[in-house]
C-alpha cells in the first residue's frame, strides 16, 4: 500500500511507499534558482553532468511500494552527494566539489570572479544540501519502525566516454557498496548475480563505489542496507559515444530503447526486496 505523496517544498518531493525501500534521486535536478544562477558560463553546461532521465527510467519503483526521495536543485547548484566536509570521495582521482566549479570534462562552469565563496557554498547547504539528507534520515527512522531491514538504493547515471573521470568505454553498470562496507555481501553478491545474467557489463566498487549517500547512511549493523547503481547513460539511452554539444545532449528518453534496462532494474528493486524481507534467504 502506497501512502499519500508529499512535496514538502517546491524542490524536494517526497513520495512514501510502506516497502522496506528507499530510492534515492539525488541528480537528476535541472533547477537553477536565483541567485545561484549568477555567473554561470551558461545554463546547459550547468546542465550538462545531471543523471538524464533517471527519475524517468525508475518511476515504477513506486507501484513497487517504494519511497522516493528525488531533489529538482542541479547538482552544479550544490551536489548532495559530496561530502559536505569537503573531502575527496576519490583521493588522487579527478571529481568535482560539493559545489562544482568545473564539469565531468573540466571545463569551467562560472565565469572569471563567480564561483561559490564560503559565505555562498554555507546557504547552499542550508537550504537544499541538509533538507534532503534529513529527508532521506526520516524516510529511514520511519521505515525503521516498521521493518528489521532497509535498503536504500541511490540511483545515479553518466556519460559512457569521460577520459578525465576514467579510461575507455565505462562499463553499463557499476554497484558501490564503499567496498563492502555499506551493505550486505549476500546482497551486494545477489545484484551482480542479475547483472552477470543480463546483456549488460558490470563491475562493483570499480570506478565509481558509492558516493557520500552511500557511505554515510549504509550502516548494515543497524538495519540499513545501501547500495549506489552507476549506469553508463548507453544502457538506457541512444547515447552519443564522446564530446557533447547543446545540439546532442542530452538525447531524449526513448521507453522502447529504455525497456532492457527497466526490466533488469525491476529484477534488481525485487532482489532489494525481498533481501529486506527475509536476509537469511540470500544466504542459503
Amino acid at each position: 500500500m502506497r501512502l499519500s505523496v508529499n512535496t514538502s517544498s517546491p524542490w524536494l518531493t517526497i513520495e512514501r511507499g510502506s516497502a522496506p525501500l528507499i530510492i534515492s534521486l539525488p541528480h537528476t535536478g535541472i533547477d537553477l534558482p536565483a541567485p545561484f544562477d549568477a555567473g554561470l558560463c551558461s545554463h546547459w553546461l550547468a546542465r550538462k553532468d545531471a543523471d538524464w532521465h533517471i527519475e524517468t527510467l525508475y518511476a515504477f519503483a513506486k507501484a513497487m511500494g517504494a519511497t522516493l526521495v528525488h531533489t529538482a536543485i542541479s547538482r552544479t547548484v550544490i551536489d548532495v552527494n559530496r561530502d559536505p566536509s569537503g573531502q575527496s570521495l576519490y583521493p588522487g582521482q579527478a571529481t568535482t566539489e560539493l559545489c562544482p566549479t568545473t564539469s565531468f570534462d573540466g571545463e569551467p562552469l562560472y565565469q572569471e570572479g563567480f564561483a561559490p565563496d564560503a559565505a555562498s557554498i554555507a546557504l547552499r547547504r542550508q537550504l537544499y544540501f541538509d533538507p534532503y539528507h534529513a529527508a532521506l534520515q526520516e524516510e529511514i527512522r520511519r521505515l525503521r519502525a516498521v521493518h528489521p531491514t532497509v535498503v536504500l538504493y541511490d540511483c545515479h547515471s553518466i556519460r559512457s566516454v569521460i577520459p578525465r573521470l576514467f579510461e575507455g568505454v565505462l562499463p553499463h553498470l557499476n554497484l558501490g557498496t564503499n567496498s563492502g562496507a555499506s551493505c550486505a555481501p549476500e546482497l551486494a553478491q545477489a545484484v551482480m548475480q542479475c547483472a552477470a545474467q543480463s546483456p549488460f557489463t558490470h563491475v562493483m566498487n570499480g570506478r565509481f563505489k558509492g558516493g557520500y549517500i552511500t557511505r554515510h547512511f549504509g550502516v548494515p549493523t543497524e538495519g540499513v542496507h545501501a547500495l549506489q547503481m552507476e549506469m553508463a547513460c548507453r544502457t538506457y539511452l541512444d547515447e552519443p559515444l564522446g564530446p557533447v554539444d547543446a545540439q546532442t545532449w542530452p538525447p531524449p528518453y526513448d521507453a522502447t530503447y529504455a525497456h532492457p534496462s527497466v526490466q533488469l532494474v525491476e529484477r534488481v528493486l525485487g532482489l532489494c526486496l525481498d533481501f529486506a524481507a527475509a536476509p537469511e534467504r540470500l544466504r542459503s
